[in-house]
């Protein structure tokens, strides 16, 4: 394995690392890839009891060249108008866990059935100025699943190699000031498509399980 390549057992290990369960302390809550507990500016702006919403991380599973399957949102919607996202959004009543919340908005947004999903695992929550607290579910999706796009929520979906975040260097730093404060982030630059924020700091925490020593 190089140093910036994907390792060839990355499903193992993601098997092998990534909580069975999601982690709710607001200790290791994350804004972008930081620990919001070290970040006292930004602390005072950020929602002291954020709504839970999660989101999927789908990884679709193409022997030799497995890619992440992301979204742009539709440029109307409330929250994150045209930024590009996993497939997710608020916990509902009716949902009866985190995963089941991150099934149900796949479904609902781009028509991808539980059947063709399996759950990996959790990553670090990550809480957003608009008020959510976000818990990633990766998963490996079948090469098999067709799309059903609900335009309404959803302008387009694409893919991302997942190799392509093997390599550290294709993480920019960057910042951005939101609500006053200044945030230092790294954005993700991919066919065009600028990646940021708490999609961002997702796909980070990815990287740093699929980069760990066995």
């Amino acid at each position: 394995m190089t140093k910036t390549g994907l390792p060839p057992d990355w499903l193992a290990r993601l098997r092998r690392a990534l909580p069975a369960v999601p982690n709710h302390d607001p200790a290791l809550w994350r804004v972008s890839n930081r620990v919001l507990a070290t970040m006292p500016a930004a602390q005072a702006v950020m929602p002291a009891t954020p709504l839970a919403a999660a989101v999927l991380v789908p990884i679709i599973d193409r022997p030799g060249s497995p890619s992440l399957l992301l979204t742009r949102r539709a440029g109307h919607l409330r929250h994150y108008a045209g930024q590009i996202s996993f497939p997710g959004g608020r916990v509902e009543t009716g949902d009866a866990s985190v995963l089941a919340a991150a099934l149900r908005e796949t479904r609902e947004e781009i028509g991808v059935e539980a059947r063709f999903i399996e759950p990996l695992g959790y990553l670090p929550d990550h809480v957003v100025i608009s008020g959510f607290r976000i818990s990633p579910v990766v998963a490996l999706l079948s090469s098999e699943f067709a799309l059903q796009i609900d335009y309404s929520e959803v302008a387009e979906v694409f893919e991302i190699p997942l190799g392509f975040l093997c390599d550290a260097a294709n993480f920019q730093p960057t910042v951005r000031v939101l609500h006053g404060v200044e945030f230092a982030l790294n954005d993700l630059t991919y066919d065009g498509r600028v990646v940021w924020g708490a999609t961002s700091g997702m796909l980070q925490a990815l990287r740093a399980v699929l980069m760990q020593e066995p």
